[in-house]
């Protein structure tokens, strides 16, 4: 080999030597003895994770050797967790124990021990009632939409621990639990009122139905759970079989649920078009539809303040399409959407994910829906529906409406 092949050739073996070492060291983590090699971008990225989190680790190392009393780790590190979605200061997004998790996906089924009472974090960080469920301990012990309840068992609480609220409300059927709410009468007048409530097992029967005069359908659906759209299907159909010349639809007080249950209602009632759209921060719409079949009868709707999520969402819907006519009150204004995920370990989180919009394209998010027919109902009415037709003012005007409708 002549001298000027052999200086190319170890110039090009120097080459290839110095390529594999940098590709080693900035591609391959090297451990020897008691160090490592790291690639650069790995270590640079070790680097601002530890910068991120150094301050959380030397508090809560500071709280383990310098708290008064003893401290659980578990405690400390849920906390932590909970602070997370408690910073976005969201009252629907929130960290919930594999015990609080439990517990939440119980109500979506439909059957759990408990007073009967939907609760959410209200704008004043007070957990306020939604609406107390039809016919449970909580509605028979006079609780109404928009108290406040303020203890449970003796101990204080506001919207930042509702969960644990909510948790020591529930409980073994036939037991007993303490319930302070703050409530304010139409002067502006605040009361505490206490009550003792025992618990019952809640199995929620979300669909009611009657005939009014006998020609006028009327179904009241409670909330929306996994055996609600098969309870209302069952119901629709008889008073269908029955020739009803009109239906009722009753959503007063009506906290919401499952939205997939939602649209398959309301694609009863409409024709081929939007029922539903969400939307995402990035612009993404999902959109929830009907299909060509549907219920040709007239329809008026019955909403209040109560009437929440979901059922705004069919409440919308039957607006916006010019399907039926909306009676009572505005609606509570929840309009935003959330993911609910289960993490490996039990636990799970609710996430406010979109906001959702009617087919017209309004957001009703804090706003609400207002009703074509504005009905007042007096305070002391704490029975909605057929079983106190004289005292529903609500309820007659719809009757009204519908006759107006149908004569």
């Amino acid at each position: 080999m002549s001298k000027r092949k052999l200086i190319t050739a170890m110039i090009v073996l120097l080459l290839v030597t110095n390529i594999i070492t940098f590709g080693a060291t900035n591609l391959i983590t090297i451990r020897y003895r008691d160090k490592v090699v790291l690639p650069a971008k790995e270590y640079n990225q070790l680097i601002s994770t530890y910068k991120k989190y150094a301050k959380a680790d030397s508090l809560q190392r500071y709280i383990k050797e310098s708290y008064l009393r003893d401290v659980d780790d578990e405690k400390l590190e849920e906390g932590q967790l909970k602070g997370l979605f408690q910073a976005l200061e969201d009252p629907y997004s929130v960290y919930m124990t594999e015990e609080e998790f439990k517990d939440f996906t119980e109500h979506t089924k439909g059957i759990y021990g408990g007073i009967g009472v939907i609760v959410t974090p209200g704008d004043d960080n007070l957990i306020t009632v939604v609406s107390p469920i039809e016919d449970t301990p909580g509605e028979r012990a006079g609780i109404r939409t928009g108290d406040k309840i303020v203890k449970v068992d003796g101990k204080e609480f506001t919207a930042d621990n509702m969960d644990k609220a909510v948790q020591l409300m529930k409980g073994e059927p036939n037991t007993s639990v303490s319930i302070t709410i703050l409530r304010e009468d139409k002067d502006g007048k605040s009361k505490y009122i206490d009550l003792d409530i025992v618990r019952e097992e809640i199995r929620l029967v979300t669909v009611k139905s009657d005939i009014i005069d006998e020609e006028i359908g009327y179904i009241k659906i409670t909330s929306f759970d996994d055996l609600t759209y098969e309870d209302f299907k069952k119901d629709l159909d008889s008073l269908m079989k029955k020739d009803v010349k009109g239906l009722i639809l009753d959503l007063r007080s009506n906290p919401g649920g499952l939205l997939d249950v939602c649209v398959k209602i309301a694609d009863e009632f409409l024709d081929e078009g939007v029922i539903v759209y969400t939307e995402t921060k990035d612009g993404e719409r999902l959109y929830e539809r009907s299909g060509k079949n549907k219920i040709d009868i007239p329809l008026v709707v019955l909403v209040n303040e109560g009437s929440a999520s979901a059922s705004e969402i069919l409440a919308g819907a039957i607006k916006d399409r010019g399907r039926g006519i909306l009676v009572g009150k505005k609606t509570f204004g929840k309009g935003v959407v959330q993911r609910i995920k289960q993490l490996s370990d039990g636990s799970g989180f609710k996430l406010t994910v979109s906001e959702y919009f009617t087919p017209s394209g309004t957001s009703i998010h804090e706003l609400g829906i207002e009703p074509d027919v504005a009905v007042d109902l007096p305070e002391d009415v704490e029975t909605l529906g057929t079983e106190n037709l004289k005292e529903d003012l609500q309820l007659q005007a719809a009757i009204e409406e519908m006759k107006k409708i149908i004569e």
